[in-house]
């Protein structure tokens, strides 16, 4: 069976280096371009500096864990080769996603401010607090003291979720940083009788490289359209 070519923007991060490792055992996907703006060596068939290196337009599918700063160029490449894009970079301005929507008119785009599978089950379960009545709620989440976005795209990704469930205003996510936690992600609600309370703990990072290759394979036979990790989840036919 012909492996599908993935190619990764930030293949010399933390991220890349995770998707690499787990792409060296995969049997349907290979590591095939690896892009570091810095030109570190990333273990990948061939690393480039740039989206003008040739063998670009030979990868299948593309996963993206890059920069905001690179996100723009990205789009525009993937717009351009209509290529499927899987995207976890977070802290994206309202018109980057509004560019992201737009690229999903020309390609397949799978973006998630989180790439686990548990996280995408703990957002649908979250439609459930519908069902509650007169409870108050939070979101509480914490992580690495590198983790520059406060709340996370996570917690907001699961705040949208409750207000829409709940309808009616929250509180904002309550976010702790610290040591070198991968990820935990709490959702309370609290009446005056009982209290509930959702959690999900990510133990490495490799449950989001895990994720992605997921999605990234899901993706590769997908048309045009926006999708997310729950569209993986509920393994939807093309």
């Amino acid at each position: 069976m012909k492996k599908i070519k993935v190619g990764v923007f930030g293949s010399g991060g933390r991220m890349g280096k995770e998707i690499l490792g787990l792409l060296e055992k995969h049997d349907r996907l290979e590591a095939f371009l690896g892009v570091d703006r810095q030109g570190r060596p990333s273990g990948f068939q061939k690393t480039v500096t740039d989206l003008e290196a040739p063998e670009a337009k030979e990868v299948d599918v593309w996963i993206d864990f890059s920069t905001i700063s690179a996100f723009d160029e990205i789009l525009h490449f993937v717009r351009t080769t209509k290529k499927p894009l899987v995207s976890g970079t977070t802290g994206l301005s309202d018109a980057q996603k509004s560019e992201l929507r737009k690229t999903a008119n020309e390609s397949p785009v799978l973006w998630a401010s989180n790439m686990s599978l548990g996280v995408a089950v703990l957002n649908q379960a979250l439609k459930l607090f519908a069902q509650l009545e007169g409870f108050d709620f939070q979101i509480e989440e914490i992580h690495h003291n590198r983790k520059k976005d406060n709340p996370s795209g996570t917690a907001l990704t699961l705040q949208e979720t409750l207000v829409q469930a709940v309808g009616k205003k929250v509180p904002a996510p309550f976010g702790i940083r610290g040591g070198g936690v991968y990820g935990v992600h709490k959702v309370w609600a609290f009446s005056d009788e009982e209290q509930l309370m959702f959690e999900h703990q990510a133990l490495n990072r490799s449950v989001f490289a895990r994720g992605a290759l997921r999605a990234a394979e899901w993706l590769s036979s997908r048309g045009p359209g926006y999708y997310g990790m729950q569209d993986v989840l509920l393994k939807e036919k093309p």
